[in-house]
């Protein structure tokens, strides 16, 4: 409520002052502003050792002298922390110091402030419809990378014609891989799981042969490691529950949350979960740690058997990857290896997978904005392959060598040239996942120094084989989505740790009980105003 107030109050300030954004700009001739126009950029900072200033290393220099020489805009990094922005956002736009182009992973926060308005009716996020209507032909080069112009109104409200956000693509499918030790199979002469009951019997001979595996370190022996995301680190176990015939009207109905939470059979694989933490396969240990650090020490010192992460998780940070401090601290021989073995009752490793649009950041402009047409020439700016190429690759010699093959090979820059994020996607804003055209996938495979190209491939393809993305269901905001905020995430980790951690016997009680505190504070709510929702705007009827 203070938050909504404050945006109350600030909108109200700003109606107050006039501050509004001019449609037409008479000092924008043939493609560039005559006089200097300046914008600030929101640019997420990642609390990674050894990384340069995200407001001043030469790729900011690159995109600062790169709007000026093209547009005569002036650019100011405005850094937030990656990890904190889904509760900075709301924040810094109930405040009105957000970024004059901002994006965010935390769309419902968008959704909220645009619903919101002043006395006015102006709302809290600049309606971008007839913006892009009147200044699309400057924004080819987004249009091109977004793959056509109906993708600029992907979230256009069917009702009102608002658009709040411009989606960012990401082109790679790939979300989530499991991984297993191969040197633990190899010494305990098992094949490479290819079914979730072979996979279960590897972190059983894992437990059972700890001093075999670990020696004076036995105690330390974590055969499955998670964390209290068990959502996110447990996807591909629990949707190998969800029957492969559910439909694309049940998969927006029940799609709210991107855990998959709400999808039928889910409960089940966490069912498996919880079984498999009462016979100590899973690390006991996973719910008293907010972060990662303790869990990634564990799998660089060699204690842990396998997990499920994001698809290229143990090869990210170069030299300091999972893999690279695992063979450095045991030995050559002892890696990760993905697999891919959790099928559904159509024997199909189903992955759901977010669409190419849709799935990734949302960029938009708050109502603070008086430069509308400079910020869009920024995100065009940002969108196009000259500046991507630049901004994914980096210097020839100090960031990657060019192979006869054409690809652009990692050399794992330090200093001010290190990348802040993989591939720069914190400058790519538009973007998530290389886009370098024919050498797209040799570079991906060469991206991470000392991994074997082959390996990165594998793991790549594992988070997408047999994808579904469900059917786009464009239905405006979804108010009940609106009022939620992050209350129903962290019911939702709440509700799957304690089910996790739960004796057998009183698993069904400990789920069902958060699960319907979880429907109770918003969670019916969205299902239902979404079943309404597909009824009013496309005439399907969906029972629950």
């Amino acid at each position: 409520m203070k938050k909504i107030l404050a945006l109350v109050l600030a909108l109200a300030m700003i109606a107050t002052l006039g501050i509004t954004s001019a449609f037409a700009e008479d000092d924008f001739v043939d493609g560039k502003f005559t006089t200097p126009h300046k914008i600030t950029v929101e640019i997420f900072e990642r609390p990674n050792d050894g990384n340069s200033d995200v407001t001043s290393n030469p790729f900011a220099t690159y995109i600062k002298e790169g709007m000026l020489e093209r547009y005569n805009v002036e650019v100011e990094f405005k850094p937030e922390g990656r990890w904190d922005e889904a509760n900075d956002i709301p924040n810094l736009l109930a405040d009105g110091k957000a970024a004059d182009v901002s994006y965010t992973y935390n769309s419902g926060a968008v959704i909220a402030y645009s619903a919101m308005t002043d006395a006015n009716g102006n709302p809290g996020i600049i309606d971008l419809t007839p913006y892009l209507e009147q200044y699309k032909d400057q924004l080819g080069d987004l249009i091109a990378l977004l793959g056509g112009e109906e993708y600029l109104y992907y979230d256009k409200d069917p009702q009102s014609g608002a658009t709040y956000m411009i989606e960012a693509i990401k082109p790679d499918l790939a979300r989530i891989t499991t991984f297993i030790r191969k040197d633990w199979l190899d010494a305990l002469e098992l094949a490479v799981p290819t079914t979730e009951e072979e996979f279960y019997n590897c972190l059983v001979a894992f437990r059972d042969n700890a001093e075999k595996l670990l020696g004076a370190d036995a105690s330390k022996m974590v055969p499955y490691s998670t964390s209290t995301d068990i959502g996110w680190r447990n996807d591909l176990l629990s949707i190998s529950k969800v029957p492969e015939d559910i439909t694309d009207e049940a998969l927006f109905v029940y799609g709210y949350d991107d855990r998959h939470l709400l999808y039928p059979g889910y409960k089940e694989g966490i069912r498996v979960l919880n079984k498999w933490y009462n016979e100590g396969l899973v690390w006991k240990d996973f719910g008293e740690h907010t972060d990662a650090t303790d869990e990634d020490n564990m799998m660089k010192a060699g204690y842990v058997g396998a997990f499920m992460h994001n698809w290229d998780y143990p090869y990210r940070n170069g030299e300091d990857s999972i893999a690279n401090n695992l063979k450095r601290n045991v030995g050559e021989n002892a890696e990760y290896i993905p697999i891919d073995c959790f099928k559904n009752d159509a024997g199909i490793t189903r992955k759901y997978v977010g669409s190419p649009v849709g799935s990734d950041r949302k960029v938009f402009l708050p109502s603070t904005n008086k430069e509308v047409l400079a910020s869009l020439l920024y995100i065009n700016f940002i969108s196009s392959q000259d500046v991507i190429t630049f901004l994914q690759t980096g210097k020839e010699g100090v960031n990657y060598e060019l192979t006869p093959e054409g690809a652009y090979k990692n050399l794992g820059a330090t200093g001010e040239w290190i990348m802040n994020s993989g591939m720069n996607i914190d400058y790519t804003m538009t973007l998530n996942g290389y886009h370098l055209g024919d050498a797209t996938d040799a570079t991906r495979a060469l991206a991470y120094p000392g991994i074997e190209p082959e390996m990165v491939t594998l793991a790549n393809e594992y988070g997408y084989s047999n994808y579904r993305i469900a059917k786009h269901f464009n239905v405006g905001v979804v108010e009940s989505e609106t009022e939620v905020g992050g209350s129903l995430t962290s019911k939702r980790d709440e509700l799957l740790t304690k089910a996790v951690t739960a004796s057998v016997e009183d698993f069904d009680k400990v789920y069902d009980q958060y699960m319907a505190d979880y429907m109770s504070i918003g969670g019916e709510d969205i299902i239902n105003e979404r079943i309404e929702k597909l009824q009013e705007i496309y005439g399907i009827t969906f029972e629950k």
